[in-house]
């Protein structure tokens, strides 16, 4: 651990607790079992790229070593855990958007998941004191899954899992409150790595219409925030106390309102075992509140926080909640963090920075703090600096954002 703070000139350790990495389809073919070779260059020949953040010339931060830690070290940060990007092998889309495989699509979309955990767990073993990645799986078969898991915990991706809500109208992969699923949660638990939930997942197929846009940025927050109240209605945390579930990129503004209902409703139901007409068995009722099963079993990566969420980190509890930057995604804070910073936390105390900025990723995902201070000591933003509120925007804020993106 790093020494407290004790003067205004000490610089923050800064970890995202959420960025994004992925390879391009060259290099994603390398890491691909050889029996889905032919299979991958007929499919990529037909593929094409609807995403203009992976098509432009900024497409190379998900991957590029120098690019990428100088955008970060210019933007403050010295170290990140790694969801996803870009678009594996078989995947339809963008990785976080695309849907859970078909029965018959399985196979090969599978194959393309682990060539990109191989991709990342070399990725990160470039700069293994900088980078914890998150390793994907599919649910559509629980020994699959765990098997996968198993790797993934065996080859350093620390960041854990990413497990993603079946969409309501996918009726081919079980639903996360299914009891079929608690082998994968045990293996998790016993592993001990952290199971985590990215925003934007989990939506239905919304069809083309000219409300269709709308209705996806509008419902994707209810979506992202459904394994939270699966996992927690359904018992899997009273089940499995020690699992780690972490929330990313969804707010956090949220979490207080829905736990405050849930600890009523619990409540109620604990009580007389009904709530107006409907009667609940015993394998309904939980034995404890759904704010005792969030400081058990929960933490939040907020990417990137606004001023409500930063109001709402203090009632969560400032142990379990995490910043995070979104690189190398367009809506994220850089190349202006530190600006972000000071407007969002200018008023905060040092010692509550140093835990969401730091102290709880690094305790969560395994980083070591003394490792990364160097680095902090000439890249990270000073006490002052980020005490110091942000009166004016910076000048020529967009020139400055296309060049990031360039």
């Amino acid at each position: 651990m790093t020494p407290a703070i004790t003067d205004t000139t000490d610089h923050y350790t800064i970890i995202s607790a959420d960025c994004h990495a992925g390879a391009n389809h060259e290099t994603y073919r390398e890491y691909l079992d050889p029996a889905y070779l032919d299979d991958f260059d007929a499919w990529r020949n037909k593929y094409k790229n609807p995403f203009r953040d992976l098509q432009d010339g900024g497409r190379v931060r998900n991957w590029d070593d120098d690019r990428r830690n100088s955008d970060l070290y210019a933007d403050g940060q010295v170290a990140e855990v790694i969801y996803p990007n870009t678009v594996p092998p078989f995947f339809p889309s963008f990785v976080l958007f695309a849907k859970p495989p078909k029965p018959e699509e399985y196979e090969h979309r599978r194959a393309g998941l682990q060539a990109h955990n191989r991709w990342l767990a070399d990725f990160c073993s470039r700069f293994p004191n900088q980078r914890a990645g998150i390793g994907q799986v599919f649910l559509n078969n629980v020994d699959d899954a765990i098997e996968d898991v198993r790797w993934i915990a065996e080859h350093g991706l620390r960041g854990g899992v990413l497990i993603a809500s079946p969409p309501p109208d996918c009726k081919y992969v079980p639903p996360l409150y299914d009891p079929a699923l608690d082998p994968f949660w045990r293996e998790c638990e016993e592993l001990g790595i952290p199971v985590n939930s990215h925003g934007g997942t989990g939506l239905p197929d919304f069809g083309r219409y000219p409300a269709s846009a709308l209705l996806f940025i509008t419902e994707v927050s209810f979506y992202s925030q459904r394994p939270f109240s699966q996992l927690l209605l359904s018992g899997v945390f009273e089940r499995f106390p020690r699992l780690k579930f972490v929330m990313a990129e969804m707010g956090c503004a949220w979490i207080e309102p829905m736990i405050e209902r849930y600890d009523s409703l619990l409540a109620q139901i604990r009580a007389t075992g009904r709530t107006g007409e409907m009667v609940y068995g015993p394998e309904s009722i939980l034995p404890r509140s759904a704010t005792e099963y969030f400081n058990q079993n929960c933490w939040v990566a907020v990417s990137p926080p606004q001023l409500m969420d930063a109001l709402a980190m203090k009632s969560i509890g400032m142990d379990r909640v995490m910043w995070g930057s979104d690189y190398p995604h367009d809506e994220g804070t850089g190349p202006f963090t530190r600006e972000h910073l000071r407007q969002v936390w200018s008023d905060e105390s040092p010692e509550r920075m140093r835990q969401i900025l730091g102290e709880n990723a690094a305790a969560l995902y395994g980083f070591d703090l003394a490792a990364l201070a160097p680095l902090a000591e000439v890249h990270g933003p000073t006490v002052a600096e980020i005490a110091t509120p942000l009166t004016s925007l910076p000048e020529n804020p967009n020139e400055a954002l296309l060049r990031n993106v360039s």
